[in-house]
């Protein structure tokens, strides 16, 4: 199964091929920071399967051993490697998907740094749209 996906401009444009290692939301603290959102969903697959189509991330050493790629035009953050950690698997951004229904998250991970409100924001009034209030 072959899955595409890209960032929020366009310029950077990907597929990835074969099934999945695991999919996960990690609420770790650098993945938080580097989205701006409270947890991020992942998708593992090993590095050949995975293929840039159109343009060239960006890379930013995010630490010692990671780095996580993103479009350098409108600052999507799209793949993640770690060879120190995770040697020949790259982690996409999964909402970066064409369809991100594509693959469901397996498992919640870094949990110990997950934001306190995450833990219940299921159960948060719901609406379709912008309501008129909230």
């Amino acid at each position: 199964m072959a899955i595409t996906g890209g960032c929020h401009c366009g310029a950077i444009r990907y597929e990835v091929s074969g099934e999945p290692k695991t999919a996960a939301l990690c609420h770790c603290t650098d993945c938080r920071r580097h989205s701006g959102a409270p947890m991020v969903s992942w998708t593992m697959y090993p590095t050949e399967a995975v293929r840039i189509t159109r343009g060239t991330p960006k890379i930013y050493k995010s630490s010692e051993h990671g780095r996580r790629h993103f479009c350098p035009d409108c600052g999507t953050g799209l793949l993640y490697t770690n060879d120190a950690i995770l040697p020949g698997t790259t982690d996409i951004q999964s909402a970066t998907y064409d369809n991100p229904d594509a693959v469901a998250p397996r498992a919640q991970i870094q949990v110990a740094d997950r934001i306190g409100w995450m833990k219940n924001a299921h159960a948060l009034p719901s609406f379709d749209r912008f309501p008129d209030q909230l």
